[in-house]
């Protein structure tokens, strides 16, 4: 079966599109892969019980694995309209629609070459 990655981003942002940036090399690397770009404000349940997602993070200077949704540092919520991945990922293992999540989180500000490089070791540990 094929490894479905989900990737996060906003193309209008430039500290979010990195993600969706380094798609089109993500699919030439790793054709085994599926990758699916999902707004992060939409239904999320498409994710399953098990989802691997890839987003831009704040903070660390190197490709990281996140999977504790704890680590997530919540921002300011001051209506739905503020809603994030984070928030609406722990809402959803709070829910019991979700087991477990694995975040390859990429840093905001890296060149996409250094991305591509930090995420393809970590794509592989991933999936196998």
């Amino acid at each position: 079966m094929m490894a479905t990655i989900f990737v996060v981003g906003n193309p209008l942002l430039e500290e979010d599109s990195l993600p969706i940036r380094i798609l089109p090399k993500l699919l030439k690397a790793f054709p085994d892969l599926d990758f699916r770009e999902i707004d992060p404000t939409e239904d999320l349940r498409i994710l399953g019980r098990r989802p691997v997602l890839i987003d831009a993070v704040v903070g660390p200077n190197k490709v990281v694995v996140l999977k504790d949704l704890e680590t997530i540092e919540d921002g300011p919520h001051c209506s739905l309209h503020d809603m994030d991945l984070g928030m609406s990922l722990k809402l959803m293992k709070k829910m019991g629609l979700m087991d477990s999540v694995t975040i390859i989180g990429i840093p905001v500000g890296i060149s996409e070459s250094d991305a591509v490089k930090g995420i393809s070791p970590v794509l592989r540990a991933v999936c196998e």
